[in-house]
């Protein structure tokens, strides 16, 4: 029996991710010490407006965001954290917490947000079940 080592299950699940809805641009994992986990299309340090969010700035922010969401909703007491959407003339950013981790999907304006966030809902599970909680 093959067995696939956690960083290749997390790639086949951003690339799953990336390939079911069409306007997903780019997604990331990144544990919640802002370091990069997982990208898709995988980073290029040469080349990084292929995928922007793999870059270790990036990656930094998401963690913050996630952290700063949890503190600000833990302190209006309004229950626990679903997701971080962040909404730019260019593009959207939609940030959810994955157990010891984060997802970060970047997506273009165009695209049927149901379709992304049901996508990426599914997603954060899978990101879960291999990452633990």
């Amino acid at each position: 029996m093959v067995r696939e080592y956690r960083s290749e299950t997390l790639e086949r699940t951003l690339r799953t991710l990336h390939t079911a809805v069409p306007g997903i641009i780019a997604a990331v994992i990144v544990n919640y010490d802002g370091l990069l986990v997982s990208a898709y299309p995988p980073g290029n340090d040469d080349a990084y407006q292929d995928n922007p969010t793999s870059s270790p700035q990036v990656a930094a922010m998401s963690a913050t965001l996630i952290g700063l969401a949890e503190r600000t909703l833990r302190r209006l007491a309004q229950g626990d954290l679903r997701r971080v959407l962040i909404e730019g003339d260019d593009g959207v950013m939609i940030v959810y917490p994955a157990g010891r981790a984060a997802l970060a999907v970047l997506v273009a304006n165009d695209v049927k947000m149901g379709q992304v966030l049901y996508a990426a809902a599914r997603a954060r599970n899978d990101v879960i079940k291999i990452l633990g909680s």
